[in-house]
């Protein structure tokens, strides 16, 4: 334990201090902004409803999905797609470059042991993970409120309960993305291979299959419960329950029920670090 805690420290250290982690953190909020209430907002405003994610709402809709009472959606929508890939950069990173570097080398023969060692790595991460919900979710309900007191609109601020949903869902959903990224990092034992091969899995090989899963019935059940299928698919089940809609969004699925999307991406998480530490353990590190 002490060992773990120690190793935690450094990883936490390492990752504050890098310019990365605050590049990545940097480009997720101005993309939630962006396409969670700039696009919109535009839309709004000037009447044009054919601009990104608008899909021909009505101006009423477009006001009501910009409030703070669906800032708990809108934190979520971008999760499944463009957050998960980000995060999966982050992992790859964290991980690769402790081989490209040679640290894992020396941690992991000087240090606690591989198990304290990567397990250090996988908390800091995760601390990483629940700092940008919680940051997401500050910047949206504020930009929602800003939003709010221009058009007059009365800031009712979301329930507890929907806040509690909406962070559980981005926690399960960009943890399972860093876990996957710490695998392929683990595996390739590179940063740069495994940043492109996780970006070409997240954002190539999954819409592809479920393409052809479309035409082959066979494979239909394979590409139902695929990592990326399975977080759209928790997230078009929060939007449904909190607002009656969940489509539009690229990345957003109704594939599988809540309950279901849930135990595949636990599943995912646990199995993804499980493997990942199964190697670290016992592959030679030169």
């Amino acid at each position: 334990m002490n060992g773990l805690i120690a190793s935690t420290r450094a990883e936490l250290l390492r990752l504050r201090r890098w310019p990365a982690l605050w590049v990545l953190l940097g480009v997720w909020v101005t993309l939630n902004l962006t396409f969670g209430y700039v696009f919109d907002y535009i839309a709004y405003r000037t009447g044009d409803a054919t601009g990104p994610g608008v899909d021909g709402a009505p101006p009423q809709a477009l006001l009501a999905g910009l409030l703070p009472s669906a800032a708990p959606v809108t934190l979520t929508q971008g999760m499944p797609m463009f957050g998960g890939a980000l995060v999966m950069i982050m992992g790859a990173l964290a991980v690769g470059s402790g081989y490209g570097w040679g640290t894992w080398k020396t941690v992991l023969t000087q240090g606690p042991g591989r198990a304290a060692a990567f397990g250090g790595t996988l908390v800091a991460l995760a601390v990483f993970v629940v700092g940008l919900v919680v940051v997401s979710a500050a910047v949206d309900l504020g930009a929602s409120a800003v939003i709010a007191g221009v058009e007059g609109q009365p800031i009712d601020l979301p329930s507890a309960g929907d806040w509690l949903a909406a962070i559980g869902t981005g926690l399960l959903v960009l943890g399972m993305w860093a876990a996957a990224g710490v695998l392929v990092g683990v595996l390739t034992r590179s940063p740069a291979l495994g940043v492109g091969l996780g970006l070409v899995w997240a954002l190539v090989v999954e819409n592809l299959l479920r393409g052809v899963g479309e035409v082959l019935d066979a494979i239909g059940p394979v590409t139902d419960h695929l990592p990326g299928t399975a977080a759209g698919s928790l997230v078009g089940a929060l939007s449904r329950a909190q607002t009656g809609s969940g489509a539009g969004t690229p990345g957003v699925f109704a594939t599988l029920t809540g309950p279901v999307a849930t135990g595949w991406l636990a599943v995912y998480l646990a199995g993804f670090m499980i493997v990942a530490l199964l190697v670290v353990r016992r592959r030679d590190v030169a």
